[in-house]
């Protein structure tokens, strides 16, 4: 899986706000009422970080309007991905020019 962001400000794709109000109107019906829950479970702290940082990340692809392909193919196992040791040499090389 890669670890770059897919889509970013100024992509004209949907930007989630990483706090509790910009990830709670993503998720719909019974999602949003599971966001809650555990949220109001979590304790504040890494617990707490790790509640939010996952359901951002759903909030982000429940968002974005190419979820379904997305979705299909990692079901599939043919999406795109990228290692570390590929994201650090493109860094190194970007910062060598």
């Amino acid at each position: 899986m890669s670890a770059q962001v897919a889509h970013g400000e100024g992509s004209g794709r949907p930007h989630v706000p990483r706090t509790i109000g910009g990830i709670s109107n993503a998720p719909r019906g019974s999602r949003r009422a599971q966001f809650f829950a555990e949220l109001l479970e979590a304790p504040q702290g890494p617990q707490l970080d790790g509640v939010l940082t996952a359901w951002w990340g759903r909030a982000m692809l429940d968002t974005d309007p190419d979820r379904d392909r997305i979705r299909a193919s990692a079901e599939a196992g043919t999406l795109p991905t990228t290692t570390m040791d590929d994201i650090a040499r493109r860094r190194r090389q970007r910062a060598e020019q």
